[in-house]
């Protein structure tokens, strides 16, 4: 293994959430992708538009951040990956089957536009599989919240309801939703991780990860630290 491929394996999957976040909302896309084109939005290094690709896709990341694409240029499994505002999408309407966004819309200025491009490229019956920030109790934690929304510029938070109501405006319609680190304490934790730990500390507290998976399952899916959302595009 390369050490480009050994840091990104780290950095996505040896992570006490964004394995199960992204996990997720590829398994709701599918084992077999064969046939299907993707698009990833914000995907920095185009990681998880590669692990798609390996299930068969046509798979393509965009992004700005041009440091995070140059190096996922380097990983083995890389897909094409191409330097675009999400906001203004370089693609045809209708262009793709299945439009994944990991944790990116909170950084928009203006979210609804970019679900309005999202909803564009997808073909009708195509899906949306996407995740945003929550943070429902961050109010408890002033320190921490802030910690957070400066550190990764998140300017806006979601919840399925309100996610829900924007995307059924541009002719989605929630199929299916999860908040992770849903009770108070794994929402602590994911502050706590994110204003002091950064990459480091979420890779540090992988062996958690079990544990938060397990108190998620026991309490209710109606909030927590990040939903995931998967929407249908209407015929």
């Amino acid at each position: 293994m390369k050490l480009s491929d050994a840091k990104a394996f780290l950095g996505h999957q040896v992570h006490v959430c964004r394995y199960r976040e992204a996990g997720t909302l590829l398994r709701w896309m599918g084992e077999d992708l064969r046939g299907k084109r993707v698009l990833d939005v914000a995907g920095g290094d185009g990681y998880w538009a590669g692990r798609a690709a390996k299930r068969g896709a046509e798979a393509v990341s965009i992004d700005l951040a041009r440091r995070k694409m140059l190096y996922g240029r380097t990983l083995t499994h890389a897909p094409p990956l191409i330097e675009s505002d999400a906001l203004t999408l370089p693609f045809a309407d209708a262009a793709f089957d299945a439009v994944l966004s990991v944790c990116a819309i909170e950084h928009f200025d203006d979210g609804g536009r970019s679900l309005d491009e999202m909803g564009r490229v997808l073909k009708p019956g195509g899906e949306i599989l996407m995740s945003a920030d929550v943070l429902s109790r961050a109010d408890e934690w002033p320190k921490l919240r802030d910690a957070h929304r400066s550190k990764y510029s998140v300017k806006h938070t979601y919840t399925h309801e309100s996610l829900g109501e924007l995307l059924g405006d541009r002719g989605l319609d929630l199929v299916d939703h999860s908040y992770q680190f849903r009770g108070r304490a794994a929402e602590r934790l994911y502050l706590s991780l994110s204003a002091y730990g950064g990459r480091i500390g979420f890779n540090a507290a992988a062996p958690l990860t079990p544990l938060v998976a397990l108190a998620d399952r026991r309490a209710p899916n109606e909030r927590g630290s990040i939903v995931l959302i998967r929407a249908r595009r209407r015929f």
